[in-house]
């Protein structure tokens, strides 16, 4: 063989054993890439489905919002009468002192002089406003003042303009309270929807933990977050772990809260008040217990300007006891209460702002005073009428009566720049006031009896069980030629010169409950809880309930006469008309129902007034039979109670009372 043929023959075969070579390779190489590609796939598939998990239950805790600018235009024709302003918090923002309040924002220089009054329904949105934190939130330009509300979410306040936080679940809108955290998220305690966080782009629940809790009160910071709750005491929240501390508390309530780090002993020390007294927690365990039996409603740090680690104390703002304050060096801790002619008995907030120990009265501001060891007053608001939740109005002779939920009662002049106050046992919770068509006598229904007024506004007499009436409690009362028919939640009380006589459901009424009554001639018209009673004098003629009519609801809350129809206002179904035939119908352009409040309906001029539970004022034009909604000028979108005279309409809330011009609507 020659050497060219020998040379062809080694190099097809070394062509054919690196061939065979490569394609083993291959053959390994795949067999071993096949199960990695499957482990690769399988840490991906798995990463993924946590990730898609992650994802889902972020989507699961995120709330849908609105961020709103506050640009209010003011309605003509709209006064707010002025009412205690019921102080909520105090913050010192950009060098003035803001204070919240159910009426509003309040903004003081250093001297005390009020700058600027933001105003509830006018100015701001028709919420209360509450407990307020100052920072930085993610996405802001500079620091601003975040504000609780009552029904629309947080404002938040640069100094001169504010911005709404909005969630779209109603229920996520009234807030409890509010902090500004370091990290630039916002935390926002609800009512009903426990803790949301705000990152400047997403709103979303905070712990599952917390989801349906009622949040009391806030404190802390980023790493160190104490949550108060209505009905399961403190939450600690700290590296990712949330702890219950309620077993730690003499009471499940939380009122307030305070914590901050102790530089001295390089611990976090926290404060949780309650209704028996306050728990200290050091590093998250509890320390020691604080102020035995006080009604602790809020707490705030104090210090002395000379001693400020001996001089440490602890203000706590009382329901009635004023200010107690708690030196902290000891480890059994003396009472020292400061009580001085000028300092408030019922505190809403104490804080330190600047150095200083500030405290809110329902309508004032106080400073401490060290150096005097006293309380000066920095600010008072000097209204005409005592409180905001107004639960019953009347228009007699020039006055305005004004009645409320827990206050008692007050009767203002014409001009409503002062009213007298009459407060007792009986004069308390206030139910309806109806004054009798010649302006001679005016009937007060509380929960404690029927109180009876002369012309000149002073009390005559005060009608209870005694006098036969079937119930204490009287829910409403109206008069007719011969004397008054009275509503119990036990039934109807007719009172004349005859004496006192009682029907209920044994004589054939509806339901005991009586909410409301109306009378017009000889005919009695009686909601209850269960249906409607038509009465001729004393005797029913017709029971109407949604089993035997066409009533849509049981449970009636107001009623009045409109021309030849009785009006029906229904907790759930909104208002719906009685004929002459005995028919029931509903109104067209009413299409969804709502609740009407007790006893606030109103005829007057041309109109029937409808006042919601929240949604504002229904108006129906009764020439065009059309009804309209209005809200526009509320301190609330409760409306509680209606009265006009020939000028005014009068709106109550449960933030206060609006006067409108008529026809301004």
């Amino acid at each position: 063989m020659s050497e060219d043929a020998l040379r062809t023959i080694l190099e097809k075969h070394m062509r054919l054993s690196w061939c065979w070579s490569r394609r083993w390779h291959s053959i390994l190489a795949a067999g071993f890439a096949v199960p990695l590609c499957g482990a690769t796939f399988i840490v991906w598939k798995a990463s993924h489905a946590r990730e898609q998990a992650a994802a889902d239950l972020a989507a699961t805790r995120q709330l849908g919002f609105r961020l709103l600018p506050v640009n209010r235009q003011i309605p003509p024709g709209i006064d707010l009468v002025s009412a205690n302003p019921d102080f909520q918090d105090a913050a010192i923002f950009d060098g003035r002192l803001v204070v919240s309040a159910r009426a509003g924002l309040f903004v003081y220089d250093a001297s005390g002089a009020l700058l600027h009054w933001y105003r509830a329904g006018l100015e701001l949105p028709s919420a209360a406003l509450g407990p307020m934190s100052t920072g930085l939130a993610a996405g802001s330009a500079r620091p601003e003042l975040f504000i609780a509300t009552h029904g629309a979410g947080v404002l938040a306040f640069d100094g001169n303009a504010f911005r709404q936080i909005l969630p779209a679940d109603p229920d996520a809108r009234s807030i409890t309270a509010v902090l500004a955290l370091g990290s630039g998220r916002l935390l926002m305690g609800t009512e009903r929807r426990g803790l949301l966080v705000f990152d400047g782009h997403v709103l979303s629940a905070f712990a599952d933990k917390l989801r349906s809790a009622h949040i009391t009160a806030l404190a802390g910071c980023d790493g160190d977050l104490w949550i108060g709750t209505l009905a399961n005491g403190v939450f600690h929240d700290h590296s990712g772990e949330l702890d219950n501390l309620a077993s730690a508390l003499p009471d499940p309530q939380v009122l307030s809260l305070y914590a901050e780090p102790d530089a001295f002993e390089n611990s976090q020390r926290a404060w949780a008040g309650t209704p028996l007294g306050v728990v200290e927690f050091r590093d998250g365990a509890r320390a020691r217990s604080l102020a035995d039996g006080f009604f602790a409603k809020s707490l705030a740090r104090s210090a002395s300007s000379n001693t400020p680690r001996t001089g440490d104390s602890l203000a706590i703002g009382t329901e009635d006891e004023g200010v107690v304050q708690l030196p902290l060096a000891s480890a059994r801790p003396s009472r020292l209460r400061l009580d001085t002619q000028n300092s408030p008995a019922s505190i809403t907030r104490v804080s330190t702002l600047s150095g200083d120990l500030y405290a809110l009265s329902a309508s004032a501001i106080f400073r401490f005073d060290r150096s005097e060891s006293a309380w000066r007053s920095v600010a008072a608001i000097s209204a005409a009428l005592t409180d905001r939740n107004i639960s019953a109005l009347a228009a007699s002779n020039g006055r305005l009566w004004v009645g409320y939920f827990d206050r008692g009662l007050d009767v203002a002049e014409p001009k409503l720049e002062h009213a007298a106050h009459q407060e007792s046992d009986t004069l308390f919770c206030i139910n309806r006031i109806r004054s009798d068509p010649d302006g001679t006598r005016t009937a007060v229904a509380t929960a404690n009896g029927l109180a009876l007024f002369d012309a000149a506004g002073q009390m005559r007499q005060v009608m209870t069980s005694k006098d036969g009436l079937l119930s204490d409690q009287v829910t409403d009362v109206a008069f007719r030629e011969d004397g008054m028919v009275i509503a119990t939640p036990a039934g109807l009380s007719f009172a004349d010169r005859s004496g006192v006589r009682s029907l209920y459901a044994f004589h054939g009424l509806v339901n005991n409950h009586v909410y409301t009554v109306a009378t017009w001639n000889r005919q009695t018209l009686a909601g209850t809880l269960g249906g409607i009673s038509l009465l001729d004098d004393d005797i029913v003629r017709a029971n109407y309930t949604t089993a035997n009519s066409h009533l849509k609801h049981n449970w009636i809350t107001a009623l009045v006469r409109a021309g030849d129809d009785w009006l029906a206002g229904t907790y759930g179904a909104g208002v719906m008309r009685l004929d002459s035939q005995g028919e029931w119908h509903s109104f067209p352009d009413l299409k969804t129902g709502f609740m009407v409040n007790p006893n606030a309906m109103l005829v007057a001029q041309g109109r029937v007034y409808a006042g919601s539970l929240n949604q504002g004022l229904f108006i129906l034009d009764l020439a065009s039979g059309r009804w309209t909604n209005w809200s526009d000028g509320l301190p609330s979108f409760n409306v509680t109670a209606l009265a006009a005279d020939s000028n005014f309409l009068y709106i109550g809330t449960d933030n206060g009372l609006v006067r409108v011009s008529q026809g301004a609507l």
